[in-house]
């Protein structure tokens, strides 16, 4: 019945749904199989788990993940961040932010439910048992630009909301989104946030501090996500 409701809210708001499946071992092969742009994940299914499902899709490259979630799978979102899923939203999600949240994470963008995000970094936070006075490892390599977009992440700001509040590109903001996983050896925007839940950001610049415009030089060029 869930199923049957997703799909109809998703065709009905013209998203092509190619398949489904009922258990993780049917998702693992229905991806590989029609190759998806975005799998829309449970975390419990019988059998292999969405966790695990989610997993071998990633690894296997066979398609992004978005992950539909309860309020009592802390744990089990703490688990699919880890695995390499691209965003999270409740189960009790909209039709439009869940069909705004299907083309942004099919257009390279990760999703973070505000409300899911604040109960996965402080699982994440607890479960790693962070130490607030440590330092994160590559924090120092990032510049001021940088860590004002990854303050603005850990909020669960899409790369058009940080755009517009910093007064740059939205190219801009991926190729930034793009720099900071690498210096923080990030699998994906929801591990940098959590990575970066108890570090200081300090740089200068505020993600409330409103637009500042972007300066560009002569010569050519355009900066394009990696």
């Amino acid at each position: 019945m869930i199923r049957e409701g997703l799909r109809m809210i998703l065709e009905t708001h013209g998203v092509v749904v190619v398949g489904e499946a009922g258990d993780g071992a049917a998702a693992i092969r229905n991806a590989a199989a029609l190759h998806p742009d975005v799998v829309l994940m449970d975390l419990r299914m019988p059998g292999i788990d969405g966790v695990e499902a989610t997993r071998r899709i990633v690894a296997e490259e066979s398609a992004e993940v978005l992950v539909l979630t309860s309020f009592d799978e802390d744990e089990l979102v703490l688990a699919a961040i880890r695995a390499g899923a691209a965003g999270f939203l409740l189960k009790t999600t909209e039709a439009t932010p869940l069909v705004e949240a299907v083309r942004r994470v099919a257009a390279g963008e990760g999703v973070l439910d505000p409300r899911v995000t604040r109960r996965a970094l402080a699982a994440f936070a607890s479960a790693s048992q962070v130490n607030v006075s440590a330092p994160l490892p590559g924090l120092e390599q990032l510049t001021a630009r940088e860590r004002q977009v990854l303050d603005a992440m850990r909020s669960g700001r899409s790369n058009a909301r940080i755009a517009a509040r910093l007064g740059i590109s939205v190219p801009t903001v991926k190729t930034h989104v793009s720099s900071i996983l690498v210096k923080l050896g990030a699998e994906n925007r929801a591990h940098a946030a959590a990575l970066a839940r108890d570090a200081r950001l300090d740089s200068g610049l505020r993600a409330d501090a409103g637009p500042r415009p972007e300066r560009t030089t002569s010569g050519g060029g355009s900066l394009r996500d990696g």
